[in-house]
């Protein structure tokens, strides 16, 4: 059954993959070039023959333009310009952080690795490979275990300093600028109302209490 999903998963990602790359107009050889592989492998990735893991996805998502939660969600692509990254050694970092964190998931949640083995049916000699970042885990691996260690895909997404997490930050926060209404995206946009929305976002920070006296400061000015 775990084996079945994750064939469907892959060719799924795959063709979301194959979407997003021919509408930024990009060839398999620059995904390729980004990720350090072969065209082949970024074709095996598209057919969902091969699994990709999250930090490839990651890079391919910067290099593509769009959004790494649009292989999960279906959210709208967004595109940004940016400086090139060094992105292979950004990879192979990002990797290693993935284990990291998949490590202190299945700790925090007390599981062994023979546990989480059994989820994939694979060998805990793979779990701890990829716990230790020798191993990519591909995506559709990684949602499993997300989903049975009880944890969100954002928790292993990229939200440190580095360029590709600042960047995927930055189209995060120019998505939700345009969920917002449009009375307040036009609000906001007015260099005239920064004033009111730094006023606004001190009046968040206060406690209870501070913006009770500041009210009722109001009501004795008023009457």
């Amino acid at each position: 059954m775990a084996e079945e999903k994750l064939t469907l998963r892959n060719r799924i990602i795959g063709l979301l993959l194959r979407d997003a790359r021919e509408q930024a107009e990009k060839s398999k050889r620059e995904c390729a070039e980004a990720l350090g592989v072969s065209t082949g492998v970024i074709t095996a990735y598209e057919d969902g023959r091969k699994s990709i893991s999250l930090p490839e996805l990651e890079v391919l998502t910067y290099v593509l333009d769009t959004s790494v939660e649009h292989f999960w969600e279906h959210d709208p692509q967004i595109a940004t310009e940016e400086e090139p990254l060094p992105l292979q050694e950004v990879l192979a970092l990002r990797h290693r952080i993935v284990g990291v964190l998949l490590r202190q998931a299945r700790l925090e949640t007390d599981l062994s690795q023979k546990e989480l083995a059994e989820v994939l049916g694979c060998s805990t000699s793979r779990i701890s490979s990829y716990e230790y970042g020798k191993r990519p885990v591909p995506l559709a691996e990684l949602e499993l275990l997300a989903q049975y260690l009880d944890r969100p895909m954002e928790y292993f997404l990229d939200n440190q300093d580095g360029p590709v997490g600042e960047w995927h930050r930055r189209e995060e926060s120019i998505r939700y600028f345009c969920e917002l209404p449009e009375e307040v995206q036009e609000f906001i946009s007015r260099p005239v109302n920064i004033k009111y929305l730094e006023v606004a976002m001190r009046l968040a920070e206060m406690p209870a209490g501070g913006l009770r006296d500041i009210a009722e400061g109001l009501l004795d000015i008023t009457y």
